[in-house]
């Protein structure tokens, strides 16, 4: 007798999700149709419309996926890290493994609000993840001391997206480490400025 597993199929939401994350991660969110979404997911054109009601809706799901993972992968390696400077230069660790992936275009954020009508659920989108981003490092910083926790996060805001720029447009993986000895340099600063 043989057994037979049987997987639980991916719905049509999770297939168009699929496929809106690797063609819109590869190639941008204006340039890649919704035809080819569809064929690639393997879906009729109503379940896009039934599911998502539209492009910009399926654009905004597959950036709140994103975030979803971004959130879970930095979050992961500030939990790992033991003190509270180790736990701000996480984040900077977490972003530059993504560096080194044969896949890594950039930002999703940056390349979809790039293409976004001001206002749009796409903007939105971007400006949420680049908010969650700063108020993390912000709510880093003042847990290690930093005197002015605003500043320091934006500051290190700044690095942070500066590398992601840096490793896509220069296609230089090693972006990473040049931000984190930054950070260092900046936390350690801010730090030594304390009460």
């Amino acid at each position: 007798m043989t057994k037979t597993l049987s997987a639980k199929a991916p719905t049509a939401r999770e297939r168009l999700l699929s496929a809106a994350n690797e063609l819109f991660y590869a190639e941008g969110v204006q340039s890649v149709g919704i035809d080819r979404i569809i064929e690639h997911a393997g879906v009729a054109k109503a379940s896009l419309y039934n599911t998502f009601g539209g492009k910009e809706q399926l654009i905004r799901a597959y950036l709140d996926s994103r975030h979803a993972k971004l959130t879970e992968r930095l979050l992961r390696g500030v939990n790992g890290a033991d003190t509270p400077r180790d736990r701000l230069l996480a984040v900077f660790d977490a972003q530059a493994a993504l560096f080194v992936q044969n896949d890594y275009h950039g930002c999703a954020f940056v390349a979809a609000s790039a293409e976004a009508k001001h206002g749009s659920a796409i903007e939105e989108a971007s400006d949420t993840s680049r908010a969650w981003v700063r108020a993390l490092l912000t709510d880093l910083a003042r847990d290690a001391g930093a005197p002015d926790p605003e500043a320091l996060g934006r500051q290190l805001h700044l690095l942070y997206d500066g590398g992601g720029v840096s490793a896509r447009m220069d296609r230089d993986p090693s972006a990473g480490a040049v931000a984190r000895q930054a950070a260092a340099i900046l936390i350690d600063a801010a730090l030594a400025d304390g009460p």
